[in-house]
């Protein structure tokens, strides 16, 4: 039976770049505007299930993110209207195969292979997070701490995030909106370092949570 604190989303919209330090560790230009692109919900896992290393990849990154699940669907809809559409918080990571987002020179494949997409360990009602741009987020491998960041440091906050996608598509009940990762992940480190096989990764996020899932062979 499945972990997940949540139905299975119509969308999981992601936003890539959007803290600087992450964007200049991997050599990124900081985006304009926000930059999305999407991962199928067939990736999604829950708190405590494995993330499945498959052979097609070799190099396994985490991304700790903040995750962002809508409860009112909308389009259009202002800024300073965008968390009154937000049903709560959850915890989870990107996990992200670098060497083949490297080949297909697009994020799709790459972040949506199955068991790439950890969320949890609940939904927080929106209600207990007062102010989404507050919260410490790190992430966590074998205990040790690689990714420490705070959401204040969003070049487009999650109110912003929301508006923009709602320019371009509906928003529906259920949708699933990952906000981007601070500095940290394994490809922008020196030397490089990747998940393997026995592994455990953790995200904790201020108020929200802790997900935590260990890493197998596939």
């Amino acid at each position: 039976m499945s972990r997940l604190p949540i139905d299975r989303p119509g969308k999981v919209i992601c936003v890539g770049r959007n803290y600087r330090e992450h964007a200049s560790e991997l050599g990124n230009e900081v985006p304009a505007a926000p930059m999305l692109f999407a991962k199928w919900q067939t990736c999604l896992i829950g708190h405590g299930e494995a993330i499945v290393l498959p052979a097609i990849a070799q190099k396994v990154d985490w991304e700790g993110e903040l995750g962002v699940v809508i409860g009112r669907g909308a389009k259009g809809v202002s800024a300073d209207d965008a968390l009154d559409l937000v049903a709560g918080y959850l915890c989870a990571n990107d996990i992200s195969a670098r060497d083949l987002q490297r080949a297909d020179k697009q994020f799709s494949r790459a972040k949506s292979l199955d068991t790439f997409g950890p969320i949890g360990p609940r939904l927080v009602p929106a209600s207990e997070i007062p102010d989404p741009q507050r919260l410490r987020l790190r992430t966590l491998v074998n205990g040790e701490v690689m990714q420490d960041g705070t959401t204040a440091d969003m070049i487009f906050p999650v109110r912003d995030l929301i508006a923009f996608v709602a320019q371009a598509m509906t928003l529906e009940p259920g949708d699933l909106i990952l906000t981007g990762t601070p500095s940290g992940v394994g490809e922008g480190r020196d030397p490089q370092v990747w998940l393997r096989p026995g592994d455990t990764v953790s995200v904790e996020i201020e108020g929200v949570g802790t997900l935590t899932n260990p890493v197998v062979a596939g």
